[in-house]
């Protein structure tokens, strides 16, 4: 490769260098990119001195770009989303673990995020690997996850009254709360990555509400036992933001979680979308 390729942890996770985002990438620095996703799931690119143009042709060369509902865009970008806390904010956006927009019949495949203000400290971003959470299973409860579909949606967060509506008062990133939100989706409870092949969970305590079938009563042990499991530390890395920062993860493999942990600092940050396909069952 012509990158410089460090890792960040064991589980998953790369440092790049020796790329300049700021211009259009060769056929071949497009596979490599790629290559080093498949390899880490999630990517981190420092000292980028990137426009939002240059956000959005990366983000075509990857595989073109996808909206994010029941979040405001940027005016004049529908695909571009800021995810900003202001000094005074007590919340910020993403501060649980989750798979971006699980919830859809044709999730993202990436999702790249690009930091322009940082805090002094805090306000890193938590990964965790969705296939060594399953690769770590008991084959027994394998063998179950594989013959069953769950069902997403993003209502109890983004609908009409969720939580997200209750709360964006205290929040800068701009929440657009629908009854839309409230559809539900299913998908495998254990899916193959298109590209490597591998295994790996399906479900995230946001947007996962029971399984296909079973009562949310009945779907809740399980699925808090998964969680507590795939949430594992050894299965995560971290990745520390500085301004200039351009981080890309593969949302078909792994989950993550933006801390909050940087009250009275500000932090922003642009985010887009990589078109995805339906996930596939294992």
């Amino acid at each position: 490769m012509s990158f410089n390729v460090t890792r960040l942890a064991g589980a998953l996770g790369a440092e790049v260098r020796g790329v300049d985002l700021a211009r259009k990438l060769e056929r071949g620095e497009v596979a490599e990119l790629r290559q080093a996703l498949s390899d880490h799931l999630v990517v981190t690119v420092p000292e980028q001195a990137m426009s939002l143009d240059d956000l959005e042709r990366l983000t075509d060369q990857l595989g073109g770009r996808a909206v994010t509902p029941f979040v405001k865009p940027l005016p004049d970008r529908p695909f571009v989303i800021r995810v900003l806390k202001e000094r005074d904010d007590r919340l910020n956006f993403a501060n649980a673990w989750h798979s971006d927009l699980s919830y859809l019949a044709a999730p993202p495949s990436f999702t790249l995020l690009y930091a322009q203000e940082v805090p002094e400290f805090g306000g890193d971003t938590l990964f965790q690997n969705q296939v060594l959470a399953y690769e770590t299973l008991s084959d027994g409860l394998k063998a179950t996850l594989r013959g069953l579909r769950a069902v997403h949606s993003a209502g109890p967060a983004y609908g009409t009254g969720g939580y997200l509506d209750r709360v964006k008062d205290k929040m800068s990133t701009e929440i657009a709360p629908s009854a839309e939100a409230f559809a539900e989706c299913s998908h495998p409870a254990v899916v193959r990555h298109p590209e490597s092949g591998r295994a790996a969970l399906y479900l995230n305590g946001v947007y996962t509400q029971r399984f296909e079938g079973w009562s949310a009563g009945d779907s809740q042990p399980l699925l808090q036992h998964i969680y507590r499991h795939a949430t594992n530390e050894n299965f995560t890395c971290r990745v520390r933001w500085a301004k200039g920062t351009l981080t890309i993860w593969d949302n078909r493999a792994t989950q993550h979680n933006a801390l909050n942990d940087y009250h009275g600092q500000r932090r922003e940050m642009y985010r887009t979308s990589v078109a995805g396909s339906a996930p596939v069952g294992a």
